[in-house]
């Protein structure tokens, strides 16, 4: 996933700690599953974002909802994804999510869509 002169982010993070999970992320996730035919990146994402959310694992859409932007989610969709699954996987997690995508498109130049 990355040549000689730039980490992932994995590797920033785990580096020689954990390699396999480096490893794993960087060359099955996100070199195979992620570059499948079948799903665009946009639709992998929105997935990805609805998965987290559901399974309650929230920190991790600190990564992924700026990576859903950078693969043409709008702030709508995800913010319509969130309410979507507000009753179906629960509204603390809902909440806690739209937390953090509120902080996210806070954070981003305008405009905002």
């Amino acid at each position: 996933m990355s040549d000689a002169n730039t980490q992932s982010d994995m590797q920033k993070m785990f580096g020689d700690f954990a390699p396999k999970l480096v490893s794993l992320t960087d060359d099955v996730l996100f070199d195979d599953v992620w570059e499948r035919e079948g799903l665009s990146p946009r639709d992998r994402s929105l997935a990805t974002i609805s998965g987290l959310l559901a399974a309650g694992n929230i920190d991790q859409l600190n990564w992924h909802i700026p990576y859903g932007i950078q693969n043409g989610l709008t702030e709508t969709e995800i913010k319509e994804a969130i309410i979507q699954l507000a009753f179906y996987a629960g509204w603390p997690k809902a909440v806690s999510a739209m937390n953090i995508a509120k902080r996210i498109f806070d954070a981003q130049p305008e405009p905002r869509k």
